[in-house]
């Protein structure tokens, strides 16, 4: 509910700070005094457009906060998906500067206008010749019907089911997709993945064949400098053997007369037996080395393979190569085994989809049994306040089943005609603001106590209307405002009478400046107001009673 709207520099408004009731608020004063202008602003904080022109002030910006008690509307997933401070006292604010750009605000966090409006939407639904009306949205509509029909949690369960249903829809779409596009390249990951499989690589030999080549190339160096070595180890007539020897026996000598030399001899003993080994084993070495060309050859066959196959899939090692052979494997298997994935989605989406369709059924079978009510509670209505001639009817198109959607598989038709023997049709060709805002409050009255409905605004319910008509017009509209709030500009008496608050709209020229101003009337002034409402400018101590009686019976 819209508990307070301040105004600053708004058309003939300077500044305006006005607290509203929970329940029936009327507005009243003549015509031109701003009752108007403050609908206005309360329009540019639902995110209509605003120029210059219609400050007060054309040096100064003007600025629109509406503070709203939000609490039963189950905003909170709203804020959450648009990063917004959620509080119980929201408040909406617009500032708009003189070049005509403006600035938009939830609880102080910049918005667009687009968000702005669908807060706004929520929040405020205002009825006058100029309006967008509810009443005309499909999705209104429904929602009226659906809530006479008392199967509130049905259509929970079935708009639950319904997300789920096109969730996997729109999976399968996107599996179907994936496997048309790889299937298409099957072909030529098998070959891929064959082609090195088949290669049978392991991860270190490229190191090991590398050092094969080497030594196959370079066998004949090899074994040359081995036969050398082997030469000055031992084969010649002075070979490092003898002379190690020689030089361990001449050690052997010196001993005798100097007793630690012999640790010396010792430690040559150890080395000459250490190069007879080495002598030993680079002969052994020498006697396996022989250039094999045909070794060679296979050797750089399988080398040219691994590296032509690291060329194409531009990588640098084997482990690269295997990993991508791994990663080939598991696209093949997935190719493979989508059929079965998109048989087993198909099959859920067909059961699902059944169990939707019967759903749909039910509520659409709910729906035809809540409109005959619906029709007479609203004709009842509008007979009462003036409407006798009025016709109404709800026309339900029910389409095929496989054509549901996330509403089931109704369309719902408000049609009404205001005249008696004129064709029904939809409202938004045939009603006028005043018949659509009468119609508008004979339908919140059937539904206020079933869900919480944002604040209604009527501007011309009273178009066409006086007497006891107007008198009843009250009364709905004083029943209405038990379960929501309802804020009623109106210039008839019986209407203003039954408001739990009273503000009278007035202007006031200050310093040859023309102000617009506005201000709660307490009981005395509730009667004058009233009074002069019955009888003009200067009412007559009859007139007064009259008020009186209005007001308190």
């Amino acid at each position: 509910m819209l508990s307070r709207l301040h105004i600053k520099n708004y058309a003939l408004i300077d500044s305006l700070d006005i607290s509203f009731d929970e329940h029936l608020n009327i507005l009243t004063g003549e015509t031109g005094a701003g009752k108007s202008i403050i609908l206005g602003a309360l329009g540019l904080i639902l995110g209509q457009r605003a120029e210059g022109k219609y400050f007060f002030n054309q040096q100064k910006k003007c600025i629109i906060e509406g503070f709203f008690k939000v609490k039963n509307y189950q905003l909170n997933t709203f804020f959450e998906e648009n990063d917004l401070d959620y509080e119980e006292e929201t408040v909406l604010r617009r500032e708009i500067s003189l070049d005509g750009k403006s600035r938009a605000f939830i609880n102080d966090t910049p918005v667009n206008l687009t968000t702005l409006k669908q807060v706004g939407e929520q929040l405020i639904d205002i009825h006058s010749q100029h309006a967008t009306l509810e009443i005309s949205n499909q999705k209104f509509q429904l929602l009226v019907v659906d809530l006479m029909a008392n199967h509130q949690e049905l259509i929970e369960k079935y708009t639950s089911s319904y997300k789920i249903y096109k969730k996997k829809v729109k999976q399968l779409d996107t599996l179907i997709e994936q496997s048309e596009k790889e299937k298409a390249e099957l072909d030529y990951l098998q070959f891929q993945f064959d082609e090195l499989e088949q290669a049978k690589l392991s991860a270190d030999e490229q190191d090991h064949l590398e050092q094969e080549l080497e030594r196959l190339n370079h066998a004949e160096e090899i074994k040359s400098n081995l036969l050398n070595a082997s030469t000055l180890l031992q084969n010649q007539e002075v070979n490092a053997l003898n002379l190690i020897k020689e030089a361990s026996n001449q050690l052997q000598q010196a001993e005798k007369y100097q007793q630690d030399i012999s640790a010396l001899g010792e430690r040559l003993k150890s080395c000459l037996i250490e190069i007879k080994d080495i002598a030993s084993e680079v002969e052994d070495i020498e006697q396996t080395i022989s250039f094999d060309e045909n070794k060679a050859a296979l050797v750089s066959e399988r080398l040219d393979l691994i590296y032509s196959l690291q060329k194409k899939h531009r990588v640098n090692s084997n482990q690269e190569l295997l990993n991508y052979q791994e990663e080939l494997s598991s696209k093949l298997n997935k190719i493979l085994f989508a059929d079965e994935d998109i048989e087993r989605l198909q099959k859920e989406i067909q059961e699902e989809k059944l169990l939707l369709v019967e759903q749909a059924k039910t509520i659409s079978l709910n729906r035809k049994n809540a409109i005959p009510a619906i029709e007479e509670y609203i004709i009842k209505i509008l007979a009462e306040i003036g409407m006798a001639n009025a016709d109404v009817k709800l026309e339900q198109l029910v389409k095929e089943e496989n054509n549901f959607d996330q509403d089931g598989l109704d369309q719902i038709k408000f049609l009404f005609s205001a005249n008696k023997g004129h064709q029904l049709q939809e409202l938004s060709k045939v009603a006028s603001g005043g018949e659509l805002s009468r119609l508008m409050l004979s339908i919140k009255s059937l539904i206020a106590k079933k869900t919480a409905l944002p604040t209604i605004i009527f501007d011309e319910i009273d178009t066409g209307v006086s007497g006891e008509v107007a008198h009843k017009v009250g009364n709905i509209m004083e029943k209405l405002a038990e379960d929501m709030q309802v804020i009623t500009i109106t210039h008839l008496p019986q209407m203003a009478s039954k408001g739990k608050s009273h503000y009278f709209v007035y202007k006031e020229i200050k310093d040859d400046f023309t102000y617009s101003q506005i201000k709660k009337l307490n009981n005395e002034e509730r009667i004058l107001e009233i009074a002069k409402m019955l009888s003009g400018e200067h009412p007559k101590e009859s007139a007064i009673q009259n008020a009186k009686e209005l007001l308190f019976g």
